[in-house]
């Protein structure tokens, strides 16, 4: 006797998302959350978004950690081959800006439906 329940019509409960994320959505946007998953990532984004022109300067980025200059750019490089960050050298400095295009696809992960109480 199987074990697991018949699937019926008439659902128990409302689904959080609209539909199910393929597997090519899935292999897109799991490196995003992966370079994302780490306090200090998270936090250089922050920075990042929140800087006046939606960039940063990694020498003002150095100052905001109590973290080695190595440190922070082994982050800063985590992700932005992870497509997270945009990087521009001027000069002797490189700054960082974010891909809005990868927070959009973090954001809308599972839709507006799973924000909403019930």
């Amino acid at each position: 006797m199987s074990r697991n329940p018949t699937p019926t019509s008439d659902p128990c409960c409302t689904p959080l998302t609209g539909a199910a994320m393929s597997a090519g959505e899935a292999e897109r946007i799991a490196p995003l959350l992966k370079a994302l998953a780490d306090p200090v990532r998270l936090r250089l984004v922050s920075l990042i978004a929140a800087g006046g022109a939606g960039e940063a300067c990694v020498c003002d980025l150095n100052e905001a950690f109590d973290l080695t200059q190595a440190t922070i750019s082994h982050h800063l490089k985590v992700l932005h081959t992870a497509g997270v960050l945009d990087r521009e050298k001027r000069g002797v400095w490189v700054y960082y800006a974010v891909r809005p295009e990868a927070l959009r696809s973090v954001a809308t992960l599972f839709g507006t439906a799973a924000l909403t109480p019930a």
